[in-house]
């Protein structure tokens, strides 16, 4: 199976030593010196990882990793920094990193680091192709369906749903059919279970 490995350095001398390092080791690589561009860019479909430089001047690590999390993206990311700390090494861990190491990060330690995000990746492709999905129905949605379906999965009945939105049962009735359409699930009970996947959070209404 093909792999690829994004790293995102706004520092060039360190980003090109990272890329000459894993092409050595015949890695398929991607580089990027902005948070922007690499967000921006059309994602491989093949299972990769993420070496991330923690502080960069427009956004930090936790930014990227952030925003990749919103477009449904579940790359494993080891982050780069030039001064390690405790909390900063504690926060990135809850953050969801795969790795955190200190510049100039040791090649042998930073290249088994690489191997085994990217044999996560590979475990988790299923479950981030499924997240990419949900995310791209959820957008479709517009902000009045994303209001019924809050509504819907905190539980109210159609006509709650419609007091709630100073709306008629009937209109109340046509959004909740076209959330169900286009989040692409059978019954309510799918429906919360997206959600869930999601994190959206439940409404109970007015």
């Amino acid at each position: 199976m093909e792999h690829i490995v994004y790293v995102v350095d706004d520092d060039h001398s360190v980003r090109q030593a990272l890329v000459s390092l894993l092409q050595a080791e015949d890695y398929q690589v991607a580089d990027f010196s902005s948070a922007q561009t690499f967000l921006a860019h059309s994602f491989s479909p093949a299972p990769g990882c993420l070496i991330l430089d923690m502080n960069m001047p427009e956004a930090n690590g936790f930014d990227v990793t952030d925003a990749l999390t919103k477009l449904g993206y579940l790359i494993p990311t080891i982050f780069l920094t030039g001064y390690g700390t405790i909390p900063l090494t504690v926060k990135a861990m809850k953050a969801g990193a795969y790795e955190f190491m200190t510049k100039p990060a040791v090649p042998r330690l930073l290249l088994q680091a690489v191997a085994e995000a990217l044999k996560l990746a590979e475990k988790n492709l299923g479950a981030s192709r499924e997240m990419q999905t949900l995310t791209a129905r959820y957008d479709s949605l517009t902000p009045r369906e994303r209001e019924v379906l809050q509504l819907a999965i905190g539980g109210l009945l159609n006509k709650q749903i419609a007091t709630a939105l100073g709306v008629s049962e009937i209109t109340a009735k046509v959004h909740k059919r076209r959330v169900l359409e286009k989040m692409e699930v059978r019954s309510l009970t799918d429906l919360v279970r997206a959600a869930e996947r999601l994190n959206i959070v439940k409404t109970q209404g007015r």
